[in-house]
C-alpha cells in the first residue's frame, strides 16, 4: 500500500527518509528487542480505554489472508455512525490518499470528537506543553482526514494512563486515564498538514531515495529504527564520535553535543584524540586507539575499603505492567518477583593439602573462598508476589551487612517501594537499602577501563571485557528463554499459562539467569580486589 496512514505521516514529520524507508527498505530496520513487549502492553491499555465511555462497538474486518480489510471497516464506521452508536473504536476513513482509525470516535452535540490513547503515563509531562507537542502531529492528521470525509470535528483529545491512580480491588478505568484537552496545539498543526500531506504523498511516490543529512531528528521526538542504516549511508566508521560514552546530567556528552562534533569533521576516534571532551570520554578514545588499559589501583583500594564481611550480591527481576495488576501497584510499577544473592562470608585463606601420589608425598595450596548462594523465585500462578519474596528477603539478607549491587539505583528502588507497601518489614528492607554498595562506581570514576567495555559500564558490558574467553560467564550459553533482563520481565507472567514442563523449564531458565548476574558480580569483585594488589 502507497497511502498515507497515520504512523507514516508522523514518520514523515520526524524526517522524509524516516517515511521513504519504511515504505521501500523495511528490513534495514533496527527492530528493538523490547519493541514486542511494548506493542503487547499497548494493546492492553488501548483494549481497557475503549469502555473508558461506556458501551462501544469496534471496527474490525479481515480478509481471507488475515490483513485488515480497511474498505469493510470505513463501511462498519459509517452504518454506526448513521445509526448514532456513541462511542465507536478504531473509527476508520479512507480519503484521497490517507487513510486513518481513530481509538475513539465519540459523537457530541453537532459532530464527532477524535480521542487517540497512547500507553504513555501522564506524569512524564508534568505540565508542560512540550512534552505534549509530539502527539499533536498524529491527532492533526487524523482531524484533516475526517475533514476531508466531510465529519465535522468537534473536539481532540489525548488520552494517557494516570501514574498517579494506586490501584485497591477492582480496576478503575476512570481513574487509571487522565484525558488532554489537545484543541490549542492540534489547531497550530493543522495549518501545516495540508502541505505535509502533499510532501509526504511525493516522498512515497518517488523510488529515489532521499538524501537527507543525519540530525537531531534521527532521535528526536523517537530514536529512529533507520539509524545504523543511515550512519553506514553517511560513511560513519565504527566506532565514531557516536560511540562515545555519554555520561550523566547536564554535563554529559549528549547527542546534540555528538553532532556537533560530527558536523565539524570530529567523526573518527583519530579526529576527536586532541579534543577535550570529557576525561572518561578522553580514556575511552584512547584505550580504543592504542589498546591500552587503564587501571588505577588507589581509586579501586577506596572503593574495596568501604566493604565488609560478609558481602552479600544481590540482583532483582522484575515485570512492568502498564495497567497494575495488584492492590497498592501504580501504573508501570516495577514488581519484583525474583532475586538471587551470592553470600562471601569472608575473607579467602589458602589451606595446605596433602596427596599421595606414586609413592611421593604432594602438598597442594587449596583456597577456600566460602561462597554461597540463596535465591527466590515467586510461585508462578499469578499471585502478587511481593510479600513472599520481600519476607524471604528479609530472611536472607541480616541487618547492617554490606550488600552490593550493579547499578545500585534499581534494587534500592525497589526495596524502599516494598518497605513502603509492607511498614512491618520496612525498618529491615530499609536498613538493607542504606548498606548497599554500587559495584559499578569504580568503572565509572574511570578507575578500572580496558577497550573492550565499548564505553559501557554496565554489567553486560563489563563482564565480558574483563572475562571475554570465560564460557561460564557468558550469557549466549544460557538457556534462550532466559539470556536478559527484557527476557526474564516477559516470560515470568507467561508462565501461568504454560504446559507443566515448559513451565518448568522456564522457571529454571529464570533461576540460571538471575544467578548468572550475582555470579557475575562476584567474578567483577574478585577482578577489582586482583587489580587492587
Amino acid at each position: 500500500m502507497k497511502g498515507l496512514s497515520k504512523s507514516r505521516y508522523t514518520a514523515f514529520c520526524q524526517c522524509p527518509k524516516n517515511l521513504w524507508l519504511k515504505v521501500y527498505k523495511p528490513n534495514e530496520a533496527t527492530i528493538d528487542a523490547g519493541l514486542p513487549a511494548r506493542f503487547a502492553q499497548g494493546n492492553v491499555v488501548g483494549d481497557l480505554a475503549m469502555g473508558l465511555f461506556g458501551d462501544f462497538k469496534e471496527a474490525h474486518a479481515e480478509k481471507a489472508d488475515g490483513s485488515l480489510d480497511l474498505s469493510k471497516m470505513v463501511e462498519q464506521t459509517r452504518q454506526w455512525m448513521d445509526e448514532g452508536v456513541e462511542n465507536i473504536c478504531e473509527a476508520s476513513f479512507i480519503c484521497e490518499g490517507g487513510y486513518c482509525a481513530v481509538d475513539i470516535l465519540r459523537k457530541t452535540n453537532g459532530g464527532w470528537a477524535i480521542y487517540e490513547v497512547k500507553s504513555t503515563s501522564f506524569p512524564e509531562f508534568n505540565g508542560q506543553e512540550a512534552k505534549l507537542e509530539k502527539y499533536a502531529p498524529d491527532i492533526a492528521y487524523q482531524k484533516w482526514v475526517l475533514e476531508q470525509c466531510g465529519i465535522c470535528v468537534t473536539g481532540t483529545y489525548l488520552v494517557c494512563l494516570n501514574s498517579d491512580y494506586v490501584r485497591h480491588g477492582e480496576l478503575d478505568i476512570e481513574q487509571l486515564f487522565v484525558v488532554n484537552d489537545m484543541k490549542e496545539m492540534v489547531e497550530n498543526e493543522s495549518l501545516k498538514v495540508p502541505a505535509r500531506v502533499s510532501q509526504a504523498m511525493k516522498v512515497i511516490n518517488n523510488e529515489q531515495e532521499p538524501d537527507t543529512e543525519l540530525s537531531e531528528c534521527c532521535m528526536k521526538p523517537y530514536g529512529c529504527a533507520f539509524w545504523e542504516y543511515c550512519k553506514r549511508q553517511h560513511g560513519v566508521p565504527s566506532p565514531s564520535v557516536f560511540d562515545i560514552y555519554g555520561g550523566k546530567g547536564k554535563g554529559g556528552f549528549t547527542f546534540k553535543k555528538k553532532l556537533d562534533c560530527y558536523h565539524q569533521g570530529l567523526i573518527a576516534f583519530e579526529d576527536l584524540r586532541s579534543t577535550d571532551i570529557g576525561p572518561i570520554q578522553n580514556m575511552q578514545i584512547e584505550a580504543a586507539l592504542t589498546g591500552r588499559e587503564f587501571i588505577n589501583p588507589e581509586g579501586i583500594r577506596n572503593f574495596l575499603d568501604q566493604l565488609s564481611y560478609p558481602l552479600y550480591f544481590l540482583d532483582f527481576e522484575t515485570m512492568q505492567d502498564a495497567v497494575p495488576q495488584y492492590d497498592g501497584a501504580k501504573v508501570y510499577a516495577q514488581v519484583t518477583f525474583q532475586y538471587s544473592l551470592h553470600i562471601k562470608e569472608k575473607e579467602s585463606t589458602t589451606k595446605v593439602v596433602e596427596l599421595e601420589s606414586k609413592g611421593r608425598k604432594l602438598k597442594l595450596h587449596k583456597i577456600a573462598n566460602y561462597i554461597t548462594h540463596k535465591e527466590y523465585l515467586a510461585p508462578s500462578d499469578g499471585s502478587d508476589p511481593r510479600r513472599a519474596l520481600a519476607e524471604q528477603l528479609c530472611k536472607d539478607i541480616p541487618k547492617d551487612v554490606c550488600t552490593l549491587a550493579f547499578n545500585k539505583m534499581f534494587e534500592c528502588g525497589r526495596i524502599r517501594e516494598l518497605a513502603s507497601l509492607y511498614p512491618d518489614l520496612a525498618p529491615h528492607l530499609l536498613n538493607i537499602a542504606d548498606n548497599i554498595k554500587d559495584l559499578i562506581d569504580p568503572f565509572r570514576a574511570g578507575d578500572y577501563y580496558v577497550p573492550a567495555m565499548g564505553g559501557s559500564f554496565s554489567i553486560k558490558s563489563v563482564l565480558p571485557a574483563l572475562f571475554p574467553y570465560d564460557p561460564e560467564l557468558d550469557y549466549h550459553n544460557l538457556d534462550d528463554r532466559c539470556q536478559n533482563g527484557g527476557d526474564a520481565m516477559t516470560i515470568f507472567p507467561r508462565i501461568k499459562d504454560m504446559e507443566p514442563e515448559e513451565a518448568k523449564a522456564s522457571r529454571q531458565a529464570l533461576l540460571n539467569y538471575c544467578k548468572l548476574d550475582t555470579w557475575a558480580m562476584v567474578k567483577v569483585w574478585q577482578k577489582l580486589k586482583e587489580m587492587a594488589e
